[in-house]
């Protein structure tokens, strides 16, 4: 028992000590932690003290560095300030001196002006006392004098005018004619160009007679076929191992020329045969057409031109002129074109174009009503060619040029035409076409004169002024196209121009 109540006293004992030294051990960690905390405090409050004290630093450094910036651009203002009042003073001082001076010239110039309109009362005065002296001596007033000095006046300058006029309108005539040799010989000279040009054959050689009898065919049915097919007329006569083919249309007239020597080599001659050649020869003149228009436009160096153009161009392989193949005829023209006007400083490329394309219009000529020139620019316009080219093809016909270019084309184009060789035409067959036009002119009555010109495409007819008045030529020119649209034959077209005109002539001795 006593054991028992001893074990119970030493356990309560032990958790009475154990219950104050826990006690105990709090209140010293405690002690320990508030004094940590005391610590930590006291750091942050210095630190923010330090940092206070910095940031008042800052503040009053920043307030003297602004202030000190003020003061400084204050005391600027200042001086600018007064470097403009200053300014000021001495524009106000110099405009006060200025218009002190204004001022003095002023009425300077206002005494001036009295004394100059004194001294010019005084000199109307002199002049109309002088007026009325020299109108008195020479019984002539003001007026009649001046219009008599004028009269005179005017009559030395007219004479003088027309002398001048004369003499440079000699000297700008042998200038110019002296310059247009020089150039066209030189582009003779460059020019290199066939003589004579090919000719279309027209008839088809057979290798025998018998053949005659199979083109005709059974009851004409072979002959038939071939002029509907080609549309030419086939002419089989008694001209040994050959016949004919004629036909208005050049193109046509090679169609069927094919056809034929194709039909005669192969042997088998029907209808149907017929038909089939004719087909393959078209195709073959169609690009035969083709590949001279190409040609043609590469031999220039010309760009830029319509399909249809071209295919134009090619068409003038199988035209002739006079003889003259108007495919080369327009190569050669286009070629001297160019050359005279690099030697002039014209525009070449305007001056070539214009002189391959002039003719275009004679591929059409046989479809479409009238002159070859006009429908040739409007098929050269309606396919973009440019505005100078088209005019260039309108005039080359024309008496009077727009311009440079065009007139290169036409001088081109009549050498072209005129050189020897150029057209199959006798000598004596051209000399007779151009008397029998000037007989037709001279056969009226008032004609002075009469000119063939431009290889026989102009007539020129020179009227007596005195007996041949402005109405009665334009009758004439009609009266003279009618006769020669009656009694001649002749390619194209031929201009009709009357001239009436009056000249004074007088001799200074």
């Amino acid at each position: 028992m006593q054991t028992l109540i001893a074990t119970i006293i030493a356990v309560l004992g032990g958790l009475l000590v154990g219950a104050i030294s826990g006690y105990v051990g709090r209140l010293v960690i405690t002690g320990r932690r508030r004094e940590e905390a005391r610590k930590e405090a006291s750091a942050i409050l210095e630190d923010a003290g330090e940092k206070t004290r910095a940031i008042l630093l800052e503040a009053k450094e920043e307030g003297l560095r602004v202030r000190s910036a003020g003061e400084t651009e204050l005391r600027e203002r200042r001086s600018e300030l007064q470097g403009v009042e200053r300014r000021l003073l001495n524009r106000e001082e110099n405009s006060e001196r200025r218009a002190n001076n204004i001022e003095r010239r002023e009425r300077s110039l206002a005494q001036k002006e009295q004394a100059v309109q004194q001294d010019q009362n005084e000199l109307a005065d002199l002049k109309r006392k002088e007026l009325g002296e020299l109108e008195a001596i020479s019984n002539l007033s003001a007026n009649d004098a001046k219009d008599l000095l004028m009269q005179r006046a005017e009559e030395d300058i007219q004479h003088e005018l027309a002398r001048r006029y004369r003499d440079l309108e000699d000297q700008a005539k042998e200038e110019a004619d002296s310059k247009a040799r020089n150039i066209l010989s030189v582009a003779i000279q460059r020019l290199a160009a066939e003589v004579v040009s090919e000719r279309t054959v027209t008839t088809v050689p057979l290798p025998s007679d018998d053949l005659k009898g199979r083109l005709i065919g059974r009851e004409g049915r072979n002959i038939r076929a071939i002029e509907k097919t080609t549309g030419v007329d086939l002419i089989i006569d008694d001209t040994p191992e050959a016949v004919t083919i004629s036909c208005f249309d050049p193109i046509r007239r090679e169609i069927a020329r094919i056809a034929l020597a194709k039909l005669i080599v192969d042997g088998r001659i029907h209808p149907a045969r017929i038909e089939e050649m004719v087909e393959r020869s078209e195709k073959e003149v169609n690009e035969s057409i083709r590949k001279a228009g190409q040609e043609a436009v590469f031999e220039t160096g010309v760009r830029g031109l319509h399909s249809e153009i071209v295919n134009l161009l090619g068409r003038l392989k199988y035209r002739y002129s006079y003889g003259e193949n108007v495919l080369q005829h327009s190569l050669e023209v286009s070629h001297m074109a160019s050359l005279m006007a690099s030697e002039i400083g014209a525009d070449v490329k305007v001056a070539k174009l214009g002189g391959l394309l002039h003719d275009i219009g004679k591929a059409l000529s046989h479809e479409v009503e009238g002159p070859h020139a006009e429908i040739g620019a409007d098929v050269a316009g309606r396919h973009k060619v440019e505005g100078p080219v088209v005019t260039c093809i309108g005039e080359h016909h024309n008496d009077v040029m727009s311009s440079t270019e065009a007139f290169l084309v036409a001088a081109a184009d009549a050498v072209s035409a005129a050189r020897p060789g150029a057209r199959k035409d006798t000598v004596e067959n051209y000399i007779k076409r151009l008397e029998a036009l000037e007989e037709v002119g001279r056969a009226f009555d008032g004609v002075e004169k009469c000119f063939a010109i431009q290889a026989g495409r102009e007539v020129r007819i020179m009227v007596q002024p005195q007996n041949i008045d402005d109405v009665a030529a334009s009758k004439m020119a009609r009266d003279i196209v009618k006769r020669i649209e009656d009694t001649l034959v002749y390619p194209g077209q031929i201009k009709v121009t009357v001239i009436r005109e009056s000249r004074v002539v007088e001799y200074a001795r």
